[in-house]
């Protein structure tokens, strides 16, 4: 009998250990139910990895199965740097201790904001921007590097506490590589692919591009759904879905979600609009 690491089981992440554009935490109960129609012992392809909740997830529901993280925008980095990213959060929160909490960070403040972090990416040789961008950026701005971080109106929403990724992603295999080669290499395979692209028309600038996702992406895309058991995420605001049914009735060419099963969660951006994310599944 297979023996299972009991360290796999260590802790069960409902969340990336870090703030991520796009994460799906909140599709994680739906995700797990759908998960029991899938083996316990295959191989699951993260192929967005992102980073790396669905593949931790799948390794924490089924521990013998075989899964692989696409770590294309080497999120393993800004695990690796979780110490030196506490360090320098708590020397901002010395800093803003007596600002007021929500609020924008002005003066002094803001200027010692700018030294700080000028130091740790001098001591460290490496500063997690997205994350510091959590903690002092209105809520979903954010900056890549120092140049466009000093631009950036600065707000006290600081982080209470440390960050830590003990036991994430255990068990899990990381690639890197553009997901047309891994598809070329794996296709053959039986493979379940989670397929979790960046959205249609959307900034895709904290992920590893400088680009918008068009719609030729996204069709692309639609190449590893064909004979191939997946998990496929996007939301209503990409219409993928509608325009894969017009396609379908006027040429000969397969709808890849024919057959599949959805599932939906509502997501709010402000009081006044929201979208909704879609979550498809097919196990052939």
């Amino acid at each position: 009998m297979t023996k299972v690491n009991k360290n796999l089981r260590k802790k069960n992440y409902k969340q990336a250990p870090l703030p991520f554009q796009g994460q799906k935490r909140r599709f994680l109960k739906k995700f797990d139910e759908a998960l029991e129609t899938f083996p316990s012992n295959g191989t699951y392809i993260d192929i967005f990895g992102g980073s790396g909740l669905l593949a931790h997830h799948v390794k924490q529901k089924y521990p013998l199965a075989k899964v692989i993280w696409n770590d294309y925008d080497n999120f393993k980095d800004r695990l690796k740097a979780i110490p030196n990213t506490n360090i320098l959060l708590a020397d901002l929160r010395l800093e803003l201790k007596n600002a007021p909490r929500d609020k924008k960070v002005f003066g002094k403040h803001r200027e010692s904001i700018l030294n700080l972090v000028k130091k740790a990416e001098l001591d460290f040789g490496y500063v997690d921007y997205v994350t510091l961008s959590a903690s002092l950026l209105f809520g979903g701005k954010y900056a890549n590097n120092f140049k466009e971080f000093e631009k950036m109106t600065f707000y006290n929403r600081i982080r209470l506490n440390d960050y830590a990724c003990e036991g994430y992603l255990n068990g899990v295999n990381r690639i890197s590589e553009d997901y047309k080669i891994i598809f070329e290499n794996y296709k053959s395979q039986n493979i379940i692919f989670l397929v979790d692209p960046p959205y249609l028309s959307t900034d895709t600038t904290t992920y590893k591009s400088e680009n918008y996702w068009k719609l030729r992406d996204y069709l692309d895309v639609l190449n590893l759904l064909d004979n191939s058991p997946y998990f496929y995420f996007t939301s209503n605001k990409s219409e993928i879905i509608e325009l894969c049914e017009w396609i379908e009735t006027r040429s000969l060419t397969q709808n890849p979600f024919t057959g599949s099963s959805m599932s939906t969660t509502n997501n709010r951006l402000n009081k006044d609009s929201g979208y909704t994310d879609i979550m498809l599944w097919k196990n052939h």
